[in-house]
Formats: structure tokens, C-alpha cells, sequence
């Protein structure tokens, strides 16, 4: 999963970050809210944890810019906020949920888990296409009744490509999306990976496309 940190405390953006990419989570931040509404509309996350309170732009007018631009990633705004009525002026300006200040690290990981459950599955907890079953809570992928193996970015690879299958995915949208700006990778770690999933879920079903990227169809 790739999430969008916007947050300008240094303390509380230093405890997520460290807790996020404890369960392997891709990272990226941004400390205030003109480049969290950049980054946000030119590159693609999962989930999108927003602060309320931040310097050049509060996180208010993020979100509504975001959701004006019809930028639909699930958004969790993160506040001190603890008024009724501040809590319903975030989610009727699009924010999926809301959480006050301060929380635990654990709940904030559950509704982010809960958002991208949503997104990907329409509520469900298992996604199935041909013979693939997913199983987004356990993250267990099975064939048939065969259960496989997969490292956590071949199964990353696998969700991305079933979340949007029927569509063409590059490499640089696999690259942004299963690695940070912090990271670097080769060049041809992609291609490896596509070939180790291929070997456990089968060569035809994901589909190349030379210089092109790779589909999954249904």
C-alpha cells in the first residue's frame, strides 16, 4: 500500500512514517498543505492521511481542492479538532474518515487499513478474478484451493495490477507506486518481479506489452 502523509508536526510525522514502513507500507510526505495538494493530484496513493492545522494551506482547503479536481483517494483527516461540528464539516467536504488528536498509532493503521479495503474491494474482504483469490485482510493469495507464496512486492504487484485491471499499467506507475522516492531500484527489478509472480500464478495471467507495461484482464 502507498500512502500520502500530510503533516507539518515534526514529532507525530516521524512516529508515522516509522510505523508505516514498519508493515512495509511505501511512504511518501509532505510538510505543508500546497505541496501535500501537489503531490497528491500528480501522483497516485492508496490512502491519504491529512492534518487539519498546516502552514501555507490547512488542511481543509486541501481537501477540497482535492475532491473539486475529482482526485477520489480515500482521505483520513487527522485533527485536534474535537468538535462535532468540525468533524462533520471534514467528511461533508469529502474526507472518508476522521480521527482526533491524539490517537494511537493502532486505530490510525486499522481505519487506513479499513479505507483501502474499501477502495479496492467495495467493502468486501476477498477480491477474485479468474482462479486468483485475494485475501485483503490475511493477504493470502490462492489459486484455486492452492495457497501460494509471495514476497510482500510480488503480492503488492499482484493487488496494483488486479486494482486495475483491464488497464494498461507502465512501468514508472509500478515504480511509483511499490517503491518511495526514497528508494532506488534497478533496472530491471520490475521485470523480475513480474517473472517470479508469473512462475507461481501462471504466465498467462498477466499479459506484457513491449515497452508498453502489462495488463491483467477479466
Amino acid at each position: 500500500m502507498k500512502i500520502l502523509i500530510i503533516e507539518d508536526d515534526e514529532h507525530i510525522l516521524s512516529l508515522l512514517q516509522r510505523g508505516f514502513k514498519e508493515y512495509q507500507y511505501t511512504v511518501e510526505v509532505a510538510r505543508d498543505g500546497a505541496d501535500g495538494e501537489y503531490m497528491a493530484t500528480y501522483n497516485t496513493y492508496d490512502v491519504i492521511v491529512l492534518d487539519w492545522m498546516l502552514p501555507s494551506k490547512n488542511g481543509l482547503k486541501v481537501l477540497r481542492e482535492l475532491r473539486a479536481k475529482k482526485i477520489k483517494t480515500p482521505i483520513i483527516m487527522l485533527t485536534a479538532k474535537s468538535d462535532v461540528d468540525d468533524m462533520i464539516c471534514g467528511l461533508e467536504n469529502g474526507a472518508d474518515d476522521y480521527l482526533p488528536k491524539p490517537f494511537s498509532f493502532k486505530e490510525l493503521r486499522a481505519r487506513v487499513k479499513a479505507l483501502y479495503r474499501r477502495s479496492v474491494s467495495d467493502g468486501r474482504n476477498t477480491l477474485a478474478i479468474k482462479n486468483i483469490i485475494i485475501d485483503l485482510d490475511s493477504k493470502i493469495v490462492k489459486k484455486g484451493v492452492i495457497e501460494l507464496t509471495l514476497s510482500f512486492k510480488e503480492y503488492e504487484l499482484l493487488l496494483f495490477l488486479v486494482k486495475n485491471k483491464n488497464a494498461l499499467v507502465s512501468n514508472n506507475m509500478i515504480q511509483e507506486q511499490l517503491w518511495s522516492e526514497e528508494e532506488y531500484i534497478n533496472s530491471n527489478v520490475i521485470q523480475v518481479t513480474i517473472y517470479q509472480l508469473r512462475k507461481k500464478i501462471g504466465k498467462e495471467f498477466i499479459k506484457s506489452f513491449r515497452g508498453l507495461g502489462y495488463k491483467v484482464e477479466c
